[in-house]
């Protein structure tokens, strides 16, 4: 199988339009009833897909008092840390970078002030790609969408796995209903999100996430789709309805 060429720096995934964009928001990352309420829903969910997988992959044991303990975990688009701060409670090593500068002062200050420990740096894939760093797990959660080049992002990603290591990544698929839901219902009915905040046009199907991730050499291990629930008011895992949110993950080969 053909490996996707290392990317120079130069060759940069980074769209600065949706950078601005999360620029903008930065301050209001941990109001679980601000601009991110959407994620701190899907947060639980994603939380427990991470987990999960990240166990099983390794044999370790979810009932421990520090399961993750020693497992070197990246998040690509961290955000304020909404991933990293429940996965170092966990006891795993997180790095956290975002090519949104704003986001990292917010980030860093929450998890002082919650007594965690992660490196979080102002970054994108390319910058640590090009520095040889290597971690257990990689995270792609809700990024994809927001990048220039899909295929070469997820390329310059899957150099940062250890082989055996992980990559678990989640995004919005391309259909009329992620449409109705994701844009209309949650940025003009709903007003969970800015204006703006998605483009259709960039979901990422499941069938093409699939495609980008064999043509750089991962073998993707399993999906799930994270449905919405208007009556329990929550998200959970789906076998079988993709067609809105939903996660993956694959394997690099050891």
């Amino acid at each position: 199988m053909t490996h996707a060429p290392a990317q120079s720096p130069a060759e940069s995934t980074i769209d600065p339009a949706e950078v601005a964009k999360f620029e903008a928001m930065a301050a209001d990352w941990w109001d679980h009833l601000g601009k991110f309420k959407p994620l701190h829903m899907l947060n639980p969910v994603r939380l427990d897909y991470i987990t999960r997988q990240i166990a099983a992959e390794f044999g370790l044991d979810l009932t421990a008092d520090r399961p993750l303990q020693g497992v070197r975990v990246l998040d690509i688009g961290c955000g304020g840390g909404l991933l990293c701060e429940p996965l170092a409670r966990l006891g795993a090593d997180v790095t956290g970078v975002d090519a949104a500068g704003g986001n990292i002062p917010v980030a860093r200050l929450h998890a002082e002030q919650s007594g965690l420990t992660v490196t979080y740096r102002h970054a994108a894939a390319e910058d640590l790609a090009a520095e040889g760093a290597q971690f257990d797990v990689v995270l792609l959660m809700e990024v994809i969408e927001h990048v220039a080049n899909p295929g070469a992002f997820v390329g310059v990603c899957a150099q940062l796995l250890r082989p055996g290591g992980l990559m678990l990544g989640s995004t919005l698929n391309r259909t009329p209903k992620s449409y109705a839901l994701g844009v209309v219902g949650a940025e003009y009915v709903m007003g969970w999100l800015p204006r703006g905040t998605h483009d259709w046009r960039k979901f990422v199907t499941p069938d093409e996430m699939t495609d980008h991730l064999h043509k750089v050499g991962l073998d993707p291990v399993d999906r799930k789709g994270m449905v919405f629930n208007p009556v329990r008011w929550a998200f959970s895992l789906s076998d079988m309805d993709l067609s809105v949110n939903y996660i993956c993950a694959s394997r690099k080969p050891a």
